[in-house]
């Protein structure tokens, strides 16, 4: 939908389903409260659902913004089913700044009711601009107070989990505290709502009842799931740590381009490393042997091919630093987009090769708590 602040924003096709049941609904509280528009009514409900994203938009944004001050990468915003969520790559290094990032969104929703409260007092109230207005002055309060509930993955949990943080000076401590907090919250939603729809029926009909239910249902669910992905995404950063280049690099046997990729292999076996380096003629590092292209070339072909033709010459972006841990680390093998890189020294010194396989293992026993496992062999998994 654009890209404000360098950001884009992306509507799901989820969003319609939803903007559709806002003009079903809102337009047979039109009829009620202006009975002479007739089928119109349901284009000015199609107007109120747009301007409702819109809000919505601009709560996300406010995230967005405080995020980029804090220069904290932001990927994308989408507007989802029920609502929108900025996916911001990496969180607050202090619980201060944590919870302004936080707070920002729910800030900004009782600013815009503020705002379409002050405009309310300007217009009738029995007109379509007065209705209009009502509705999003109390969509935004309803916003604004419905995130900062104290329960991951909303707004509140957020802050709820700064505070812990704060109190306790373990990033982790919060976490756990917003997460469970949330899925309590999950809980209480899912009973709330039907309980509250069915007191209430006896002014509804059926179908709104029975649609009250399953939003309720729906929404404790999302909270349940946004609760517990929290909680495994900060178990998996707690655990980052243990992922450094300088662990995961397999040793390499340097070869030149023109070394027939059998006694390249022969090198690699006899020597107990598991990844090849082409170099030039000056000793120095041109390339990196791709372990699948070697798994390509049939046993009695490897004698009679060159090790540079199943390599890769070594771009920029292929050579990291042996002092990579963690969130580093994994944000240059990510600008890279390669299988292999380099591992160097800060002299240059060549330490070895590492995989993204290896690197996908590690980081499933990280999330597990066991150890990183040793990397295969190149010529093994070759043959």
């Amino acid at each position: 939908m654009g890209r404000p602040f360098g950001v884009p924003v992306y509507v799901t096709p989820a969003w319609f389903v939803i903007a559709a049941l806002i003009t079903w609904t809102f337009g047979g509280q039109i009829d009620r409260l202006l009975p002479g528009l007739g089928r119109a009514r349901y284009l000015v409900a199609l107007f109120f659902a747009i301007a409702f994203y819109g809000s919505v938009l601009i709560h996300e944004l406010a995230h967005t913004v405080v995020a980029l001050r804090l220069r904290l990468p932001v990927r994308r915003i989408q507007l989802q089913f029920f609502g929108g969520v900025s996916e911001i790559e990496k969180d607050a290094d202090t619980p201060g700044r944590e919870f302004w990032l936080a707070f920002a969104g729910p800030l900004l929703s009782l600013v815009l009711g503020g705002v379409f409260l002050a405009a309310l007092r300007l217009v009738q109230p029995a007109t379509v601009p007065g209705v209009l207005l009502a509705a999003l002055m109390l969509s935004n309060f309803v916003v604004a107070v419905f995130n900062l509930l104290p329960g991951m993955p909303l707004d509140g949990g957020r802050m709820l989990r700064a505070l812990v943080w704060k109190a306790t000076g373990r990033p982790m401590a919060g976490t756990l505290a917003a997460a469970w907090a949330g899925r309590l919250l999950a809980l209480l939603v899912l009973v709330g709502m039907p309980t509250w729809a069915a007191y209430q029926g006896v002014n509804q009909s059926t179908g709104t009842v029975l649609i009250d239910a399953a939003l309720g249902a729906m929404l404790a669910a999302i909270i349940w799931n946004g609760a517990g992905s929290s909680l495994r995404v900060a178990r998996l950063r707690e655990r980052l740590p243990q992922l450094t280049a300088r662990g995961l690099a397999r040793p390499a046997v340097e070869v030149t381009a023109d070394t027939p990729l059998a006694e390249a292999l022969r090198q690699l076996e006899q020597a107990g490393a598991r990844a090849l380096v082409v170099v030039d003629g000056a000793g120095r590092p041109a390339a990196l042997v791709r372990e699948h292209a070697v798994r390509t070339v049939p046993d009695h072909r490897r004698p009679w091919t060159a090790t540079g033709a199943v390599s890769r010459a070594l771009e920029p972006g292929l050579r990291i630093s042996a002092e990579l841990t963690g969130e580093e680390l994994l944000d240059a093998l990510r600008a890279g987009r390669a299988a292999e890189f380099l591992v160097q020294e800060a002299d240059g010194t060549v330490l070895g090769v590492i995989a993204a396989v290896d690197v996908e293992q590690a980081f499933a026993l990280a999330m597990a708590g066991r150890p990183p496992l040793p990397a295969p062999d190149v010529s093994a998994s070759a043959v």
